[in-house]
């Protein structure tokens, strides 16, 4: 059937519909009426359905052929589309770029820099994917992802993979107003901490235990699949544990959450970005020797849509804030 509806027979069918006849068909396609007869034949007899309206002397198309024009149209729109992007991406477009953020990441500044990417009109299509801790670094490792943002800077060495540095993370100690250690005065001690449920975010990395952070030993914990639901959690009171500055300020100004101090401080977490080399991104298959086009000998060490992501992530107020601009309460 495939090689029976072409854009070629779609281009038959809307003339036959044009023009109101065969014969005039036949005429504006440059072919004798019997072969053009044939040829729409064939494509009934493939679809098993009547495209024609023989009953009288105009050739008019019944509801079928209606529909074959429909999504003829349709499918002739996608190819040009197809065409169009395979030249875009001869230029240096890559197909798809797959970026990680960290679920510490502002969500809102991400799609913002979604929507000025989407403002060039790019052929490359956007894949998203949220990680936590060293999951997130580990999606560059795999190579599922081609930029991730938001690493844990001492997770970020390996081999064929670049990284540049995105601002410290502070994090406070916060608890609900209703949780028992609202009342506690002074400092907060270990043992204290241990008498309680801390709330924790699940490591997405595939290998290993993960990463833990802020845990004691022994401790009941709560582990939540996102720094939302940790938010939350420790909202509704079910249990205590560090959140980000800038998440956590909000809903403390707004009395919902208390910051306590507690002997076990934790240290402000350093933040990268980091993305696949070019070499690394570079299987055998690719490397063998071609002949380049001439807007190939100009093209950037990166794809146009990676390096477009790196120039955005190089400025510090976007850094800045993807790490602190957060929604309000």
């Amino acid at each position: 059937m495939r090689n029976i509806l072409t854009p070629e027979a779609i281009g038959l069918i809307e003339s036959v519909h044009r023009t109101g006849s065969l014969a005039a068909a036949a005429r504006e396609l440059g072919v004798v009426p019997s072969a053009l007869t044939y040829r729409v034949r064939q494509l009934e007899d493939a679809l098993d359905v009547l495209l024609l309206d023989r009953s009288s002397r105009q050739a008019r198309l019944t509801e079928a052929g209606h529909e074959l024009l429909r999504e003829g149209h349709r499918l002739l729109l996608e190819l040009d589309a197809v065409a169009h992007r395979i030249k875009r991406v001869a230029t240096g477009w890559e197909p798809q770029l797959t970026v990680t953020a960290d679920d510490v990441i502002s969500s809102s500044t991400l799609f913002e820099l979604c929507e000025a990417f989407y403002a060039l009109k790019p052929p490359t299509r956007l894949r998203i994917r949220s990680g936590t801790l060293s999951g997130t670094w580990e999606t560059l490792v795999l190579g599922q992802a081609d930029l991730a943002i938001g690493c844990v800077v001492e997770v970020s060495q390996s081999r064929g993979i670049l990284n540049q540095p995105m601002g410290s993370l502070p994090f406070v100690f916060a608890v609900a107003p209703h949780h028992p250690l609202a009342a506690v005065t002074g400092s907060i001690s270990d043992t204290q901490l241990l008498q309680h449920r801390a709330v924790a975010v699940a490591d997405t990395t595939l290998g290993g235990a993960g990463m833990s952070i802020g845990l004691l030993g022994g401790q009941d914990v709560l582990t939540v699949p996102t720094m939302r639901y940790k938010l939350e959690a420790q909202l509704r009171g079910l249990g205590c544990g560090f959140l980000p500055t800038c998440l956590a300020q909000p809903y403390v100004d707004a009395g919902r959450l208390m910051i306590k101090t507690v002997a076990r401080t934790r240290r402000p977490v350093a933040m990268s970005y980091a993305w696949r080399a070019p070499s690394a991104a570079t299987g055998p298959a690719s490397r063998k020797k071609h002949k380049a086009s001439p807007a190939a000998t100009h093209l950037p060490p990166h794809g146009l849509a990676l390096s477009w992501w790196l120039e955005q992530l190089a400025r510090p107020q976007t850094r800045q804030a993807l790490l602190e601009r957060h929604h309000s309460v």
